[in-house]
């Protein structure tokens, strides 16, 4: 078997179980398990994606009944396939132990539904809730990445540089060895404020393999960042050599937003959002709390003299379509049934496919998008920067 390109996006939330019942209370209900992957198959055109409330019971009993009716097949590698895409059991993990300045969050991966109901049985006991994501562990960091490897899986820090529940952003003061044994890390998730350039900035990153995850809260922004990776197939043992570049696997390119449209990129005060100097108070508005942006954050961390040894794939700068001014939902979905799926769209559509469908001023906007030479505003303080009409 040859080795070929994918679309992977390691992020997305379960909002709603089969039942109703909520396990990312924040996210959107419609995000089941049977939509994400009814989404990012058929619509988003995605080749693997990963779910992070895999270690819920309820959501478990979902993927044994699409399995059961035919609709879902494990993989001898390891994963899921349901349609055109590959399913990764994950959970997104807070851990905030005695070695935490803050909490941060971490995703974990494992090969198949037995290891992810082997890690569901260890990890119930040290949470309070296991039906919910994103749930605080009561254990110390080194042992949970040592259990994540007993079990044969991945760890991965996320959204590293974030205010909130970050590695970088709230956890350490300087170094992730203050908190995680380094070499079982398999990657890192920049999130949606930072790019390859500004992490890169940190020496005790250069040897770790960047990911550009969605991190979705609703089916729609599934894929609003993502990688393409190459491997012989879209298998989790596969994406274990990629992400350690064995083989000649391994991140082609990341996508990822401009991390000007990222919500913490800039500091800015918590009550107005104005643009404001850490420390506070706000010259605007006078209120005390002043959230730092992730470019002042990296900044502090910044000690790179010299290039990384390792070769970096090209960090393209993108957005969603749905983020483009010109393009409204009637037009969206006719692209999308006209044309084909948003990764073909993105990547693939000629001028003339597009003109079936979209306006001059649009086709415009979607080449600029792939140049990434769209005009952004910055975001900051949980808002998300903008394009420019």
């Amino acid at each position: 078997m040859m080795l070929q390109d994918y679309f992977v996006d390691l992020h997305v939330h379960i909002g709603n179980t089969m039942y109703g019942k909520p396990v990312k209370i924040t996210a959107s209900k419609t995000l089941t398990l049977t939509n994400i992957l009814h989404e990012s198959s058929k619509r988003k055109g995605l080749d693997m994606v990963g779910i992070i409330d895999g270690h819920v019971p309820a959501v478990q009993e979902e993927l044994i009944q699409l399995i059961e009716k035919g609709d879902a097949e494990p993989l001898e590698d390891g994963g899921i396939q349901y349609g055109n895409v590959t399913l990764l059991l994950g959970s997104e993990i807070e851990v905030y132990d005695d070695n935490c300045q803050g909490p941060i969050h971490v995703l974990c991966f494992f090969e198949d539904l037995y290891h992810m109901q082997q890690f569901t049985d260890w990890f119930g006991k040290r949470v309070k809730n296991i039906t919910l994501s994103s749930q605080r562990i009561y254990e110390n960091a080194h042992n949970l990445q040592k259990q994540v490897k007993e079990l044969g899986g991945v760890f991965i820090p996320a959204h590293i540089f974030t205010p909130f529940k970050s590695l970088f952003g709230k956890g350490v003061v300087a170094s992730l060895e203050e908190i995680l044994i380094p070499e079982l890390i398999d990657a890192v998730e920049l999130g949606l404020s930072s790019d390859t350039q500004m992490a890169d900035q940190i020496s005790e990153l250069h040897s770790y393999t960047f990911l550009t995850n969605s991190d979705a809260h609703s089916l729609k922004k599934i894929a609003r960042e993502y990688q393409k990776i190459r491997m012989k197939a879209p298998t989790f043992m596969e994406l274990k050599k990629a992400l350690a570049s064995k083989d000649d696997r391994g991140i082609v390119a990341n996508y990822g937003m401009n991390p000007l449209l990222g919500k913490y990129h800039s500091t800015v005060c918590a009550n107005c959002l104005s643009p404001a100097k850490y420390g506070g108070p706000c010259e605007k508005c006078g209120h005390k709390t002043i959230i730092k942006g992730v470019s002042e954050r990296i900044g502090e961390l910044a000690d790179v003299r010299v290039s990384p040894k390792r070769e970096r794939p090209p960090y393209i700068h993108q957005v969603p379509l749905e983020y483009l001014p010109k393009l409204g939902p009637k037009t969206l979905e006719k692209m999308l049934s006209q044309i084909g799926t948003e990764m073909y769209i993105l990547h693939h559509a000629t001028d003339q496919e597009l003109a079936e469908v979209c306006s001059k001023d649009l086709i415009r906007m979607i080449k600029e998008m792939r140049e990434g030479n769209l005009s952004l505003l910055a975001g900051g303080g949980g808002k998300y920067g903008k394009v420019k009409k």
